[in-house]
């Protein structure tokens, strides 16, 4: 039976994609919605993304600093091994399994809720496609915002490591600096912008899609944004091997 759930849940995951990625029927109105998601998902999120990124910057910079301590290894790993975590891992897939649990479980319980109110059943109703109109804005919103909170993540972390060297004095701010210089590749923070929009594709319709199927009362909400969580989060980290084994 197992096997045959999954084969289900995945047709009607692409017979609802296919529903929500067809021609809209009036273009300003799902702009307006479009730019509504990019707030609600994308900048919200920004003050999240920014402190988690800030201590976990710092927190890599003290930990390779005080564990990783040799005569023969350069002054300057510290901060090439922090640069490396936060463009490689941390501001990409990390960060993503950390919006999954944000954003993935508001976009299911604000759908689930409204198919537990028959606000979907009225929209159809009316003639608009709901998965359209109210799927299509989130996913487009996320997928546009989430390589901007890459970059603040990135930002964010280095800061972490700087403020590590200027206020605890674990390394000096020069050797943090050639660290971050040294061998410095573009690709790796362009592959994770790559992956960071896969992630956001992922997290958007995988929530929509539990949030969508939602059958009963409040109860059901709730769990459909508790297994939105976790799909998201598996999904994320399967693809996460993929997509590196391919962009590496």
């Amino acid at each position: 039976m197992f096997p045959f759930n999954y084969l289900q849940s995945l047709g009607q995951y692409l017979q609802l994609m296919g529903r929500t990625f067809s021609r809209p029927e009036r273009l300003r109105m799902y702009a307006k919605q479009y730019v509504h998601e990019m707030q609600k998902l994308g900048t919200d999120s920004i003050p999240i993304v920014l402190l988690i990124s800030f201590f976990i910057g710092a927190v890599i910079c003290i930990q390779i600093k005080l564990n990783i301590q040799s005569s023969w290894m350069p002054h300057w790993v510290s901060g090439y091994v922090t640069r490396e975590i936060m463009l490689l891992e941390f501001s990409s897939s990390i960060m993503c399994l950390i919006l999954s649990g944000k954003v993935g479980s508001n976009i299911a319980s604000e759908i689930g809720t409204m198919r537990v109110t028959q606000q979907l059943d009225a929209l159809e109703i009316m003639g608009v496609n709901p998965a359209a109109y109210i799927i299509l804005p989130k996913v487009c919103g996320l997928i546009t915002m989430m390589p901007f909170l890459v970059i603040f993540a990135t930002a964010s972390g280095i800061g972490g490591a700087y403020a590590t060297a200027y206020i605890m004095g674990i390394i000096t701010p020069a050797d943090l600096t050639e660290g971050l210089q040294h061998d410095f590749h573009q690709w790796f923070f362009w592959m994770g912008v790559v992956k960071s929009l896969f992630f956001a594709f992922i997290i958007a319709s995988v929530s929509s899609y539990y949030g969508y199927r939602v059958e009963g009362g409040s109860q059901e909400v709730g769990k459909a944004s508790t297994n939105a969580v976790v799909a998201c989060s598996m999904l994320i980290l399967f693809s996460d091997v993929f997509l590196t084994s391919i962009l590496s």
